[in-house]
């Protein structure tokens, strides 16, 4: 009788809660409509979630409206405080014993809030963060990074599933920050590689080589890179807009990662670097231009151009 339970719960369509529609919530709400289930959706700019209407998804007014009836609540936001602001919003309607999916990159010292909120309310505590930017996210082919109990992981796995290619699980307590720390860690990679190409870029125009010659250089050997040839092309071609992930963005993540940093006594020279750099091309006017535009911190105004 437990396995047919078991199973009824893992075939049953879910109720999932999506908060936060942004660039990556947006095209994760999609993905969960299309497999199946039914998603109430809520971001603070309501423009933002109301083209999910046409996906079949629910937008709400408010996060205590989203959240009515949830099997599996999504947090998608900018970062831990919000993530924990909206949910204190929802509290009024969440029922003990729901799921809680955090994939928020919310930092270290955030998951604790979080999850003494949890535990304050009964839920059940999911830290899974991705690893993806826009493209694979509405190609539902995030990767998850998670961490949470065994039992009543039949109820998240469906939703890990309708978004992410893969699900990395990496504990069973989210409260110990595994799936985030992991996930800082790849960031950054991530962040400095994304940094390496605007400053290859930036050096080889003011040192007027074509960049056709270093990818030349590189070709075929062990330092060429699909990721380095993506970004790159965004950046000649002039295509920042819409953004795969925003400066802004990548700005908050390289901060978190140099506090994880200090925190544990390591000093992240290149990241604290792009947490500048990042954080400089957001002042130009960049910040919510995908993250290749930190090619234009190695400039002063309009030197960039031409």
């Amino acid at each position: 009788m437990a396995e047919q339970e078991e199973f009824d719960v893992m075939t049953d369509t879910l109720t999932v809660s999506v908060l936060g529609t942004g660039i990556m919530g947006a095209a994760m709400a999609r993905n969960i409509a299309a497999a199946g289930h039914t998603v109430r959706a809520w971001n603070r700019t309501r423009e933002k979630a109301e083209p999910l209407a046409a996906d079949g998804a629910h937008i709400a007014d408010t996060p205590a409206e989203a959240v009515e009836g949830a099997d599996v609540v999504l947090t998608m936001l900018y970062d831990g405080p919000s993530a924990l602001e909206v949910m204190r919003e929802a509290a009024p309607a969440l029922r003990p014993g729901t799921a809680w999916v955090q994939s928020t990159t919310a930092g270290i010292e955030a998951i604790g809030d979080l999850s003494a909120f949890a535990a304050e309310h009964g839920l059940v505590l999911y830290d899974a963060p991705v690893l993806g930017t826009r493209q694979p996210a509405e190609a539902g082919q995030l990767l998850v990074i998670a961490a949470g109990p065994s039992e009543g992981r039949q109820v998240v796995e469906p939703v890990f599933d309708a978004v992410g290619a893969r699900t990395l699980w990496t504990g069973e307590d989210a409260a110990a920050a595994s799936a985030t720390r992991l996930k800082l860690v790849a960031n950054s990679w991530v962040l400095a590689a994304t940094n390496a190409v605007g400053e290859v870029l930036a050096l080889a125009k003011a040192l007027d080589v074509a960049p056709q010659g270093f990818f030349d250089v590189i070709a075929g050997g062990p330092l060429d890179m699909g990721y380095l040839r993506a970004k790159a092309g965004i950046i000649l071609d002039d295509k920042l807009t819409p953004a795969s992930f925003a400066v802004s963005t990548a700005a908050k993540d390289a901060r978190l990662i140099v506090e994880a940093g200090e925190a544990n006594g390591v000093r992240l020279d290149v990241a604290a670097a792009s947490l500048e750099r990042f954080s400089r091309a957001a002042a130009q006017g960049h910040g919510e231009e995908d993250m290749a535009a930190a090619y234009f911190a190695s400039f002063e105004g309009d030197r960039a151009s031409g």
